[in-house]
């Protein structure tokens, strides 16, 4: 195994690489503690969580990967899966010697981050969804990566971006957090075009995994934009139980980290102490 830890600066901010066989991975890393991995959702980077990361990292670990096909990691061609995004993940933590952790994943990250709980639940002290669900796409949703594949490869992925990224704030909130949508706007555009069309593939092939997430015992965190259009409340909240804790953040839409970080990071902040407590001496 071909294995390789070096460094760049980006935005500003010391970020690593990992390459495990021919795979570039890179991830931002903040903070000390309790590991605590944040997956973006798609045509982000690490970058999605630069508001949320200070304010987590005073009291945890904090790695924040790019995902496969997303920022400074490589970006393949052809399609992904869900799984292969997930391995890499997994593959980077095992690289940096970390055995457990908490996992919470925004939007596609959430899709990367059901498959490691089904898969690596014995490496996971706890598991969120942010502006995500365990339900697969629909039929009108797979059409529609289809359509974002071939608006990539017609338009190129500016004006995909620029399509896509109002949409994903709350309507009341477009105009009053312009600068925060052009900074969505502005990681867009750093993703590779075949990097979002292989992602979108991955996305449309997903499978159902509410079974996964009804299942687990682990501590659940499914956190919904009250003003999400993409992931609406119905979706994010697909399970119950003593474990689970939902939390809604009011007058957001899918993007709370931009629109609401003070009260996004509240919430984590409290799900991630309650987990703390729990944990055996």
């Amino acid at each position: 195994m071909d294995q390789s830890i070096l460094s760049l600066k980006e935005r500003g901010k010391l970020m690593e690489k990992v390459t495990i066989d021919g795979f570039t991975m890179a991830y931002e890393e903040q903070g000390q503690g309790e590991t605590v991995v944040l997956l973006h959702g798609f045509c982000g980077s690490s970058a999605y969580w630069e508001r949320v990361m200070p304010l987590l990292a005073s009291s945890c670990r904090i790695i924040a990967p790019d995902l496969r096909g997303h920022g400074s990691s490589d970006a393949p061609m052809g399609s992904y899966t869900i799984e292969q995004m997930a391995d890499d993940v997994a593959r980077l933590l095992e690289t940096l010697g970390i055995e457990r952790y908490t996992l919470l994943g925004h939007s596609m990250g959430g899709y990367v981050a059901l498959s490691l709980l089904q898969r690596y639940s014995e490496r996971l002290n706890g598991f969120g969804l942010i502006h995500s669900t365990a339900y697969p796409d629909s039929e009108e949703a797979k059409e529609k990566r289809l359509q974002a594949i071939a608006t990539i490869a017609s338009e190129g992925i500016t004006a995909f971006v620029d399509g896509l990224v109002p949409g994903l704030f709350a309507p009341d909130l477009r105009d009053t957090l312009s600068s925060e949508v052009n900074r969505v706007k502005e990681i867009g555009y750093k993703t590779p075009p075949q990097g979002a069309s292989g992602a979108a593939m991955a996305m449309r092939e997903r499978i159902d995994r509410r079974d996964v997430l009804s299942a687990t015992v682990l501590p659940v965190l499914l956190v919904a934009g009250e003003n999400d259009s993409v992931i609406p409340l119905q979706r994010a909240f697909t399970t119950e139980g003593d474990s689970v804790t939902k939390a809604v953040i009011k007058g957001a839409g899918h993007m709370s980290m931009y629109e609401a970080p003070e009260q996004l990071s509240s919430v984590l902040s409290d799900f991630l102490h309650g987990i703390s407590e729990s944990a055996p001496s």
